[in-house]
């Protein structure tokens, strides 16, 4: 797997589709050393399991453990701490963690009980744990989902949970756009597997889950996330710690140079309809069998639509999903390559967040 690989799989179940993206990598040649200490570094923000949008889904970690342990690596641990406040030997524990330790034999190190070394980025001094700084290899299990802060949360932020509270305390201080830049800068994943199954629209605590049955893969933390935000339709310009950690060295935000490679096509599952935000936003939709993935990006299209207040100048509904293959209407409206035979159609199987919010705003 190249840097400017992007492998991306889509589907249900999340040990099924991990394992496909674990084939794919050839971790062998990324990891030789089968001493190597290896570091799984999930989301596990708050106590709440994967279903609420805001944290990796468990099954996720087990597929990989079992992966790597079945090639002979050993030396596996699980690193993680909780937002400020909150108890990340609670989020083990609600998590199944504490079951997935005594199973494969895998320590669960919580980074507020962990010994720190102080680094400085530019102005931004902060406490790393040691045990990240210290790893062979360091594998970033991150949600792509909404942030109330930051816009969008992915490979970049959630290192974040390898600081120390204090540090934690510093980044809002300081905006967190520049610290996050600078923690990756520090020490960034070797590899990235995100979880963006069911991620949230808005918050990073997880209540309102957009469906979207994906997960894909880097190696790049930044041009993950330079992905992540075109999935969930934002610009560059609106998540600022992807172009900072981009100056600094971290990787490339230029999609333009990436490689993304689909393992399989979009699942065919209709997405359930969540109430709350999600359901408000569905009102424009008009789905007839529509992919998760698809119908999770119209979604976020939306949400960005209603964000600058764009949102009422979509007058007619949006058709999406494989029951409008072969229909030819002139006069209806829709995104996806299923929907190609109407008046306007956006191609794409699927277009991103991104490009639905251009094809929606010159309607």
């Amino acid at each position: 797997m190249n840097k400017n690989d992007i492998l991306t799989v889509y589907g249900s179940d999340a040990a099924k589709m991990t394992k496909a993206l674990l084939r794919s990598l050839d971790l062998p040649s990324l990891l030789p050393n089968k001493e190597a200490s290896i570091v799984l570094k999930p989301n596990l923000v708050i106590a709440v399991t994967a279903d609420s949008g805001a944290t990796t889904h468990t099954e996720i970690v087990v597929a990989i453990i079992e992966h790597l342990q079945a090639m002979g690596y050993t030396n596996i641990s699980i690193v993680e701490s909780a937002w400020v406040g909150a108890s990340t030997k609670e989020a083990f524990r609600v998590n199944g963690y504490n079951q997935i330790r005594e199973r494969y034999g895998i320590p669960l190190i919580d980074v507020k009980d962990d010994q720190y070394v102080k680094k400085t980025i530019g102005k931004v001094t902060m406490e790393v744990s040691k045990t990240i700084l210290e790893t062979d290899f360091l594998v970033n299990l991150p949600v792509l989902k909404g942030h109330c802060q930051t816009a969008m949360t992915c490979a970049l932020k959630n290192m974040k949970g390898c600081i120390s509270d204090r540090s934690k305390r510093l980044f809002h201080t300081l905006g967190l756009h520049n610290p996050i830049a600078a923690l990756n800068a520090v020490r960034a994943a070797d590899l990235v597997i995100v979880d963006s199954l069911n991620g949230d629209l808005d918050f990073e605590e997880g209540g309102n889950p957009v469906r979207t049955n994906r997960m894909f893969a880097a190696r790049d933390s930044v041009l993950c996330d330079a992905y992540g935000a075109s999935l969930l339709g934002f610009e560059l310009k609106d998540i600022p710690y992807i172009g900072l950690a981009q100056d600094l060295g971290v990787g490339t935000a230029d999609l333009s140079g990436a490689n993304v490679i689909q393992l399989n096509e979009p699942s065919d599952e209709e997405p359930p309809m969540p109430s709350g935000r999600v359901s408000y936003l569905a009102k424009h939709a008009q789905p007839d069998s529509a992919c998760s993935a698809c119908y999770g990006n119209l979604i976020h299209a939306l949400k960005r639509l209603d964000e600058v207040d764009r949102l009422g100048d979509v007058s007619v509904p949006i058709c999406i999903g494989q029951g409008y293959k072969g229909v030819n209407d002139p006069d209806k409206v829709g995104v996806g390559i299923c929907t190609r035979g109407l008046g306007k159609s956006l191609a794409g199987c699927p277009p991103k967040a991104i490009d639905m919010i251009a094809f929606l705003k010159e309607l």
